[in-house]
């Protein structure tokens, strides 16, 4: 087990089971290894933490749960960088961005697909979706 201190405290985690993203995120390349943070409350956010840089989290969610018709498939590349074949689960997630006016955006131009039978994540970029980076949630 390893330590790290981030903005959720000490975090005591298995290096075996951290999850992977090949080629980081979007402008955090270099951030390699996250840890799946515990949910604490009940609900459809969840935070990964860095474990290269303790200061980056990221607040993510399934896009489904908001927009129903909302589908990723990745193609071959995609699998082969996730370690999975066409059978294999692939879930998308996204980014939720909420800022000081609280007007919470999902990333729907660029998901992070993830593949549970490797812990491997992927960001990858669509092209030619009417959504977008700032994708506001619907009303209720």
């Amino acid at each position: 087990m390893k330590k790290i201190n981030s903005r959720f405290g000490e975090i005591e985690y298995d290096p075996d089971n951290t999850l992977l993203f090949p080629e980081g995120l979007i402008g955090f390349e270099g951030l390699r290894h996250f840890i799946v943070m515990p949910n604490e409350k009940e609900g459809p956010l969840f935070w990964i933490q860095s474990v290269e840089d303790p200061q980056v989290a990221f607040v993510l969610t399934n896009p489904t749960d908001f927009y129903f018709d909302y589908k990723v498939v990745p193609d071959r590349s995609e699998r082969q960088k996730l370690g999975i074949n066409e059978s294999d689960e692939c879930l998308v997630i996204s980014v939720v961005t909420v800022p000081p006016d609280h007007n919470i955006t999902l990333n729907l131009a660029a998901p992070i697909l993830f593949a549970p039978k490797t812990n491997r994540a992927l960001q990858v970029i669509l092209e030619g979706t009417q959504f977008s980076s700032r994708t506001p949630l619907p009303e209720v």
